[in-house]
This record gives structure tokens, sequence and C-alpha cells, in this order.
């Protein structure tokens, strides 16, 4: 029997829960797990359904969910199970490193489609993964020439998500617009707390007794878009910048790869500046 996975946002009003679930009733279907949410402040209502059975043809179950839901209402029927992403870089490894040996061992759920980077630090790692490694520098290059080479290749690949892994450039308002609510970010620090650079310098020079990391949609305003994870460990007076630029890499390879799993396995809705996160 077909596992089949419903997801639906649309604006709030009283039976909908019954009105889907009839819906799929209907097509002799058996729903194993449904979450659902309402988010008051926008009268926003979310839900992910997972339901065994046959679906013969889903535009008929299209029509008849569109029948009965908010004429606003966004509907997704079994969206595409292994998500394809390019994953952008600068110097840093321990992100990608993580990225790479769930992909070669199939525990992503994603396919790598290639990695981008502004350096070629990152190149023959990449390519001992037998992946393609495009180097784009951006030096002596306006941010349009830079970001339209980015753009050139990446849409070659037709990527479902971009994955800074520590890409660490600030992307214009047009690139980001161009690839909207597909790029996800991992902040090194517990946002809203120290955006921008030098984070644990901040950190220290401030003597927090927490330092995290945050991965994030990407937006036009820096470092604030919607947040699909987050995780902080404690530190104290003895941790030197470095020791917690040490202990932040490994957060931060964490927590970028619960919000890829979160996302690949579509459990995330974007609602405004915030998510609604199923897990």
């Amino acid at each position: 029997m077909d596992k089949n996975l419903l997801l639906i946002q649309c604006r709030d009003k009283v039976g909908l829960v019954s009105s889907i679930s009839h819906i799929i009733s209907k097509f002799n279907c058996n729903i194993t797990s449904m979450r659902e949410f309402v988010d008051e402040p926008s009268k926003r209502f979310f839900t992910r359904v997972e339901f065994s059975g046959t679906i013969a043809d889903e535009r008929i179950l299209l029509d008849d969910l569109l029948s009965v839901l908010p004429q606003d209402s966004k509907i997704k029927i079994n969206p595409k199970r292994e998500k394809r992403i390019v994953v952008l870089v600068t110097k840093e490894y321990h992100c990608l490193g993580d990225i790479l040996t769930r992909h070669f061992f199939q525990s992503l759920h994603a396919e790598v489609c290639a990695v981008i980077g502004n350096h070629d630090v990152l190149q023959k790692f990449a390519e001992s993964f037998s992946l393609p490694y495009h180097y784009v520098s951006h030096e002596n290059k306006t941010k349009e020439l830079f970001e339209g080479e980015l753009k050139d290749i990446i849409n070659v690949y037709l990527p479902d998500y971009i994955i800074l892994a520590k890409f660490m450039r600030i992307l214009s308002p047009d690139f980001i617009a161009s690839f909207s609510d597909k790029i996800i970010n991992i902040h090194h620090s517990f946002l809203p707390a120290f955006i921008g650079a030098n984070p644990y310098r901040k950190a220290f020079e401030r003597g927090v007794k927490l330092i995290g990391a945050t991965a994030h949609f990407v937006t036009n305003d820096l470092d604030e878009g919607p947040i699909i994870a987050q995780q902080t460990i404690h530190v104290n007076h003895t941790f030197t910048v470095s020791d917690m630029v040490t202990a932040g890499k490994e957060i931060e390879t964490a927590v970028l790869s619960k919000a890829m799993q979160l996302v690949f396995q579509d459990r995330v809705f974007i609602s405004g500046n915030k998510t609604i996160v199923f897990e």
C-alpha cells in the first residue's frame, strides 16, 4: 500500500480537520499521522498528514480538497521525497564534511548536486566524494558579477534548496529573491544575539555563559530569517575565544544537520518570519 504525504496551509476556519479527514477517507485511504497547528495572530492553519492507500489521480484529490478549503489554500500532495541541493562554502570544512559524509552513506535524504566555493580550499575534499566543485572567486568583481556567476551555475542543477555551509558572504536582495525560501544558512550564534561577523569574540567579550548556533532561511534582513533549529551549550570563564570556536563548530554541524532533515522531510512551514515545525 502506498505511503502518501499531504501538506496544507490556509486561512483557519471551523471544521478543517474534519473536512480533510473526510476527503481522504473518500479515497479509501487511512491516516497514519496528522499534525496540525493554528497560528492565532495570523489566523493561519497548517497541517502535515501522512496516509496510506493508492491515489490513482492526485489531481482529483487536489480538486476535492480545494472544494472544502478556503480559497487561499496552498496544498502539496506527495512532494518529491529526495531533494536536490547545492552547497555553498568558503574555507571551513566542518559543516561540509558532515553533509558529504551523510550523502555518501545515503542518510542525508537529499542529493548533493554540486559544491560551490568562493575559495578553492575545499575543492579536493569535495572532489574526493566524486562531486563537482565549482570555484567562483569573489575577488576583483562586483557583487552583481559574482552572484551572476553563482546563479548561472546553481540554475544548471535545478536545486530544491541551497545550503550555506559556512559561506561567508552577504547575499544581495536580488540573489535571495531568485531563490526565495530555498536558501538555508547556519549562523554561528544563538540568534538574535550577536548577528553578523565574529560572534564568538563578541560572546567572549560579553562574558556569556551560553553559546549556540541557529539554522534559518535567508531573507534580506541579515541573520533574521525564519528560524528552523537552534541549540546551545554552557560555557564558563575558563573558555577562550578559541575554545568557544571549537565548541561552536560542533553545535553548528549538529544544528544544520537537524534543520536539513526537518526541511527535507517536509516538516517545516514558513509563516511570515516564523516557522511551523512538525517534528
